[in-house]
């Protein structure tokens, strides 16, 4: 698993500054108070290190064994973290079906804000690949707007985790940093019934959003069928 590398390289990168810290506290002691303040900096260097090489996006972990079958049907999202620019702000659904050659293809619909101050029921389609057949939770997703005002692009589409019958956590980087983590991204909790999800499921949840990077930057969607 993803987050078991990350903590085992946090962990040694942890021990191996704990040790340089006391050498330079050794070689600093008969400075007064110059010890404490090298031993702070670099103990800060390397949480700051630490976090970064935990956030590779590319080190991320996917639904093992993905099945777009189990996964079609409708979808409502709880959560999201927005990207960069516009996107959908709340009665966000989606339903996802598998064509006759097995290829995912997907309906969406939701509310957006247009030049600020225009609230419109967006709907949006979307077709969905697999770059690589090994890992077929990492998809990617053509997207178009279904009216003009509306845009149309691509980008990664990645199953974090499901069970098919009640969640499911997706995300997206859109750019990445020089270190490989996520510069502008998004994600999306879904659940299969508009009204929540139970409190063992959220916990689950809550550990993923921790692992993609993301802890604390969901916001809940309304679902009030305005849609």
């Amino acid at each position: 698993m993803a987050q078991q590398r990350h903590d085992t390289h946090c962990g040694g990168l942890l021990r191996n500054c704990a040790r340089i810290s006391i050498s330079v506290a050794t070689l600093t002691q008969n400075r007064m108070g110059s010890s404490k303040l090298a031993l702070l900096l670099v103990l800060v260097s390397c949480v700051e290190r630490c976090l970064s090489a935990s956030c590779v996006v590319d080190s991320f972990s996917v639904k093992q064994d993905f099945d777009p079958k189990r996964y079609s049907g409708k979808w409502y999202a709880l959560q999201k973290k927005d990207p960069e620019g516009l996107f959908l702000q709340d009665n966000i659904s989606a339903e996802y079906t598998i064509d006759d050659d097995g290829s995912m293809t997907a309906s969406s619909k939701g509310r957006v804000t247009l030049f600020g101050f225009w609230v419109v029921c967006a709907d949006m389609a979307a077709q969905y690949s697999v770059p690589d057949p090994t890992t077929p939770g990492k998809m990617f997703m053509n997207y178009q707007g279904l009216a003009s005002y509306l845009s149309s692009g691509g980008d990664n589409y990645w199953i974090i985790d499901t069970d098919y019958d009640n969640y499911a956590i997706t995300y997206a980087c859109r750019t990445l940093n020089d270190d490989g983590s996520c510069s502008d991204g998004y994600s999306l909790v879904f659940s299969r019934n508009p009204r929540g999800l139970p409190p063992a499921i959220q916990r689950v949840v809550r550990q993923k959003q921790e692992e993609i990077c993301m802890a604390g930057q969901f916001q809940p969607v309304l679902q009030s069928g305005a849609c």
